[in-house]
């Protein structure tokens, strides 16, 4: 018995031991500026805020990246600089030094804490990827008995060069005595990262509204981009290229149109702001074959964070056409506040 014994005691001892180097392995640190310390597992870093996975936590610490002065991890990441440069590299700061942080690509290089605004841990799974949310509103009044739904929702899948986005936003209302109203708008599209945060971008718009008697515009454009400012407290970018428009209307009498545009665009989103983000676009599209025709697309959301990656968002999107169909009109805007919850 005793030599069954002694072999079982070897066996648990080296199974403890393997388990504890397996866990090591996977525990990532980092130390804050008030000289706190977090052993855990690095989920994400994305507008300027750091997700760590910790044994002894139910939810997942958020810290705000510019806190960090010292990070090690043995797990491959995503990296994307503030020069736009991506990188799949390790990261971990040099002993004795807290503003550097050294990075394994095909060479080693190092760099500024402050300079990393984007982590995402390589992983073979197909979901580790996506990040999507969902948002829905209703009001209801007891006047003309008006209701009105609304649904929000977005969808991104990042790889290494490229960037996959779709989003889908309906509003509709309805009341007595008076014909249901309704608003659908909807992208999809495709960033292609280059060096110095250039990106060629294409994608497809589609919009469907009451207002401009619009059965369904459709919007394919492709073009190239840039970030000018891309930093742990705010993205500010733009965009330029060509546009193919084509648009049905409700109103049988009114003739579909097909025309060729340029476009411009414009986008800020804004995220130093503890629990609130701010993001914004507009995108101008004047005409290159109708005469004296533009057209102007804005988005403007605020989102609040809540616990459990739940959140609060208003956001307004307003479309112009400074030729709109006859007995049409010339815009139309749409307001929504919801109620969402977010997957990462």
């Amino acid at each position: 018995m005793i030599p069954f014994v002694s072999n079982r005691i070897k066996l648990s001892c080296v199974l403890f031991l393997l388990f504890n180097v397996f866990s090591w392995s996977q525990n990532d640190s980092i130390v804050l500026k008030n000289k706190d310390k977090i052993v855990g597992e690095i989920k994400s870093l994305d507008k300027g805020v750091l997700t760590v996975k910790t044994d002894y936590s139910d939810s997942d610490f958020k810290i705000t990246w510019l806190e960090v002065i010292s990070v090690r991890s043995e797990q491959t990441y995503l990296l994307t600089l503030s020069d736009g440069s991506r990188i799949n590299s390790t990261l971990y700061t040099k002993p004795g030094d807290t503003t550097k942080v050294t990075l394994k690509d095909e060479f080693e290089l190092t760099t500024d804490i402050k300079n990393i605004v984007y982590i995402k841990p390589v992983k073979n799974d197909f979901l580790s990827r996506f990040v999507a949310s969902i948002s829905l509103g209703y009001n209801l009044t007891k006047s003309n008995n008006l209701h009105q739904f609304s649904v929000s929702s977005n969808l991104s899948y990042t790889a290494y060069k490229w960037l996959f986005t779709a989003g889908f936003n309906s509003v509709r209302s309805n009341q007595d005595d008076v014909e249901e109203t309704q608003r659908t708008d909807a992208n999809i599209g495709i960033k292609y990262f280059m060096k110095n945060d250039w990106f060629y971008s294409t994608s497809a718009d589609f919009l469907s509204n009451d207002e401009q008697k619009l059965e369904l515009r459709s919007t394919i454009k492709g073009g190239l981009g840039k970030y000018f400012t891309h930093t742990n407290r705010l993205y500010f970018g733009g965009g330029f290229g060509l546009a193919f428009n084509n648009e049905k209307y409700t109103d049988e009498s009114s003739t579909n149109r097909n025309s060729l545009e340029a476009y411009g665009t414009l986008m800020l989103n804004i995220f130093d702001l503890n629990d609130l983000s701010l993001s914004t676009d507009a995108t101008l599209y004047p005409s290159l074959t109708e005469g004296g025709r533009y057209r102007l697309d804005y988005n403007l959301n605020f989102k609040y964070d809540l616990p459990l990656d739940f959140f609060l968002k208003l956001g307004l999107s307003y479309n112009y056409d400074s030729k709109p169909v006859e007995g049409a009109s010339s815009s139309d805007y749409v307001f929504q506040s919801s109620f969402g919850w977010e997957f990462n």
